[in-house]
């Protein structure tokens, strides 16, 4: 009695899930998986412009993606995925506080500053003002949170989901909260700039556009952000 064949292939979840954090935006995890076609699609625009990459980190990191039957080498390769998903999170913050100052403009030595020479001098001031601290992992919530949103593109709920996911960010609510609360970005360009990924790179009519602006597994954006994104869509 024969059997039919199906279209599902096996690999492994540990080496899909680095590839597709490290190298995902040249397709590499999709070649690995063997979706040549949309691997090719995906290297040409660059992880879809960093959405596509997301969107493939997490439904590899879940297990969701299609046709594929994962294979684990040992019980401990989701704690391995999550240190080395650590560690790229890491560097990426280390090397955002690493960006050059710029320059103090120079004065001439040779020529004095006579408004420095006039103004008066100000006796010390011994009292304290005590100023607020932010906790540490609050300004690190809130520097993830400009990077899912000004660099990727993505929703509030996205960012806020990414921050507090077990496969994202890992922070606290509060910390999550504050980052929300205080990132500097524009929804509706967002919105805009995700519609026409998914027009121009994958074809898609604007009903099916909006259905996944609004998905909770799409782009989590609220309906007013989706209209304004069709709207515009062909400006």
């Amino acid at each position: 009695m024969s059997t039919k064949p199906t279209n599902t292939v096996k690999r492994k979840w540990f080496l899909a899930f680095i590839f597709s954090l490290i190298l995902g935006v040249f397709g590499v995890d999709r070649f690995y998986l063997g979706k040549t076609g949309t691997g090719i699609l995906k290297l040409l625009t660059l992880g879809g412009f960093g959405l596509w990459y997301i969107i493939d980190l997490i439904l590899i990191a879940t297990r969701n993606m299609s046709g594929i039957e994962w294979v684990e080498n040992n019980k401990n390769d989701k704690r391995n995925a999550l240190i080395v998903f650590s560690i790229v999170v890491f560097i990426g913050i280390v090397s955002s506080f690493n960006t050059p100052k710029n320059e103090v403009t120079k004065t001439n030595p040779s020529k004095p500053n006579n408004k420095a020479l006039n103004s008066p001098i100000k006796e010390p001031d011994n009292k304290k003002i005590d100023k607020p601290t932010i906790p540490a992992e609050y300004i690190s919530a809130l520097v993830q949170a400009n990077t899912y949103a000004n660099k990727m593109n993505l929703s509030k709920k996205a960012v806020y989901d990414q921050l507090v996911s077990e496969y994202g960010g890992k922070f606290t609510v509060p910390a999550a909260q504050y980052a929300i609360d205080n990132v500097k970005a524009n929804w509706n360009a967002n919105a805009l700039s995700q519609a026409k990924t998914y027009q121009n790179k994958m074809s898609m009519s604007p009903a099916a556009i909006r259905d996944q602006l609004v998905s909770e597994y799409g782009g989590k954006f609220n309906p007013e952000e989706a209209d304004y994104a069709i709207t515009n869509l062909n400006n």
